[in-house]
């Protein structure tokens, strides 16, 4: 149980990214009051929870309903966390895990940011939404596991948001570099589990059997 609780965690924390979120949090809420940037770090950080809890629990029926194998979305899963672990390591935006910089700049010119693109893409992108949909298919049929994912997943949640109530705060603390550096160790930690889940998904389609 307890290394489906780290593998879970940092996976979510990760793809979600929540002293990543920080700064970018800062700069589209440049000019504007605490109360503001409270209102939006709450709605987004709640649309997002909603969106992924949906997925959490609907993620497999949408799958079978469009005829998409567990092990193929297992390959493919691991796939886009490997897209989103060379971004992590090497430093860079490809708007697998982030807004892209049209994105941010559209945002700038909204009223409300907290749907777009606080919620979706940054806190509920596609990564993240792939994440909770892999692990909930490990543990399916076992109730204890998918409470564990399913708290993990509230407590990074939870975490997002405080970071980004506090986003100023603690950007100032960690500095740059100091985001840059935890950024690019966890990005090599998901690396290696984006290769576990396509070895996963690649035994459990039977092409290749383990001796």
């Amino acid at each position: 149980m307890l290394d489906l609780i780290l593998t879970t965690a940092v996976a979510l924390f990760v793809t979600i990214d929540p002293v990543g979120l920080g700064p970018m949090f800062v700069g589209l809420t440049a000019g504007m009051d605490q109360r503001y940037r409270r209102r939006m770090a709450i709605k987004g950080t709640v649309i997002a929870a909603l969106i992924l809890f949906f997925f959490a629990f609907a993620g497999d029926l949408l799958l079978r309903a469009l005829g998409i194998g567990f092990a193929a979305f297992r390959i493919a899963g691991g796939v886009l966390l490997m897209l989103v672990a060379i971004d992590m390591v090497f430093a860079r935006e490809s708007g697998v895990r982030t807004a892209t910089a049209d994105e941010r700049e559209e945002a700038r010119h909204r009223a409300d940011i907290s749907v777009f693109p606080l919620a979706i893409p940054l806190i509920s992108g596609p990564g993240t939404m792939t994440t909770i949909v892999l692990f909930m298919g490990r543990a399916h049929g076992d109730l204890a596991k998918q409470a564990v994912v399913l708290g993990v997943l509230a407590g990074i949640l939870a975490l997002t948001l405080f970071v980004l109530i506090f986003a100023t705060k603690v950007s100032r603390i960690l500095g740059r570099t100091g985001i840059t550096v935890l950024n690019r160790v966890l990005g090599i930690l998901l690396s290696a589990l984006a290769c576990q889940f396509v070895i996963d998904g690649i035994l459990a389609s039977g092409l290749i059997h383990p001796s």
